[in-house]
């Protein structure tokens, strides 16, 4: 069974909205860990927002390394009530999200990345079928923002790997309970 992997950039206090302050601690060592993470998922899960926001930048986006060549090529499913069609190798879920990634998990393949998508990923913690979290905390606090983990939200995670990068970025990857 695939498993479902939510990837997020966040702050040392939970915000995880409009990443931009990400860039000043972007270096080689996590984009290395970014890009074997996209490499062992062979499918994107993305909300509308993020959706919209990459699919404006990635198709024209090059790379000697094929970071770009390989976000480009994936399939990607969209979930969104509001957009009538998806374009950039897209295919939309307008409803039934959470049967809908179910049977997306049952399918062969590798792993199913989400990036961002705060509101898809907390529909699925929802519906309990998020397998892993690889959240890259950066070392600021933000006043204000959307919130990875909303409250009234409740569970407990197993820690599998952390990783220290010399930005000061730490890597802290966690795997449901459901998964052990």
């Amino acid at each position: 069974m695939r498993k479902v992997i939510v990837s997020m950039y966040l702050t040392l206090n939970g915000v995880m909205e409009d990443p931009a302050w990400t860039t000043p601690y972007w270096n080689d060592e996590i984009a290395k860990f970014k890009f074997d993470e996209l490499f062992s998922s062979d499918a994107l899960l993305l909300g509308r927002v993020t959706y919209q926001g990459f699919a404006a930048a990635w198709p024209s986006m090059t790379d000697e390394e094929g970071f770009a060549d390989r976000m480009n090529s994936l399939p990607k499913f969209v979930v969104s009530k509001t957009l009538a069609e998806v374009m950039w190798n897209a295919c939309l879920i307008k409803e039934n999200v959470s049967e809908e990634v179910s049977k997306l998990k049952q399918q062969p393949g590798q792993d199913i990345l989400i990036y961002g998508s705060g509101d898809l990923v907390d529909t699925l913690i929802q519906h309990d079928l998020i397998d892993e979290y690889r959240l890259l905390v950066y070392p600021i606090i933000l006043g204000m923002g959307k919130r990875l983990f909303r409250e009234g939200r409740e569970m407990t995670l197993r820690l599998l790997d952390t990783k220290t990068f010399s930005s000061g970025v730490v890597a802290l990857i966690y795997r449901t309970k459901k998964n052990e």
